[in-house]
């Protein structure tokens, strides 16, 4: 099983999550960073990381040419090992079950759609190791003491049990894939060659789901079953342009029934795809 993380220029954040995966239940992983182009600190901060957990940690880098997550993730599915895939974000930490939540309810013919809880920029800041260890960053009452608000998206943190699988199953969001945390077999999604590298901000990770999704491979809704906390940033990498563009592919992806994108993993191919 690989993780896929993604990351740009934030070490700190990446720190962060990777102390999560440190202190997973599930420990049978390799971790590959999908860096759409970092600086030197992120480099560092991995390879002191890499000499001092018992983590296996691949890196997978790529000059920086404006937003390209597109582009470095499927750099990174080429470069990770497993057959079973977890996506998460760099900025996002997951809870101590969530490499175990992702392998219990992996099912044939599906993907996970999971959720995240997104933390205010004080508490995001103030998160230590220790709070990491000890899992406090996903107590809700810890949070609330410390100023987090407290609205009904905290229930991801207090599900478990029969009310997790009662959310889960009622929750009127439709399972789609959404990049800090989603999961799915390799083979389904290097049948659809992986993510469009046209695609930059806005869409482009549901944009794989919907292709999964025409080819047979159906969302399964884990988002009070898996889950991590979010932490706060800006994103001045955001253009309207690119909005716009991602959702004239996601509609031509919808309307045609598209599985394959001639712009993934293959450049300029087509393969013959049989829905499942």
């Amino acid at each position: 099983m690989s993780i896929i993380l993604s990351t740009y220029n934030q070490p700190l954040w990446l720190e962060k999550s990777i102390w999560g995966f440190e202190n997973q239940l599930a420990k049978d992983f390799e971790i590959v960073i999908a860096d759409d182009g970092s600086g030197p600190e992120t480099k560092q901060m991995i390879e002191k990381i890499k000499a001092e957990s018992k983590l296996k940690i691949v890196h997978v880098w790529q000059e920086d040419d404006g937003f390209q997550k597109t582009r470095i993730l499927n750099k990174a599915i080429q470069a990770s090992s497993g057959e079973y895939l977890i996506f998460s974000d760099g900025d996002c930490i997951p809870r101590e079950d969530f490499v175990a939540k992702h392998l219990r309810n992996r099912k044939k013919g599906h993907f996970l759609s999971g959720g995240y809880f997104k933390l205010s920029m004080e508490i995001s800041e103030a998160i230590s190791r220790e709070d990491v260890e000890k899992q406090r960053c996903f107590d809700a009452e810890w949070l609330i003491e410390n100023g987090q608000k407290k609205n009904f998206k905290i229930n991801k943190l207090t599900s478990q049990g029969l009310k997790e699988t009662f959310l889960n199953t009622f929750t009127t969001t439709t399972p789609t894939w959404d990049g800090n945390n989603a999961s799915g077999w390799r083979e389904d999604i290097l049948a659809v060659n992986g993510f469009d590298e046209r695609m930059q901000y806005g869409g482009e990770d549901r944009e794989l789901g919907e292709r999964l999704s025409n080819y047979g491979i159906q969302g399964i809704q884990i988002r009070y079953s898996a889950v991590t906390v979010h932490l706060d940033h800006a994103r001045g990498y955001v253009t309207d342009n690119m909005i716009l563009k991602n959702k004239e592919i996601r509609k031509n992806t919808r309307v045609e029934n598209k599985v394959w994108t001639e712009f993934g993993i293959l450049k300029g191919e087509m393969r013959n795809v049989v829905s499942h």
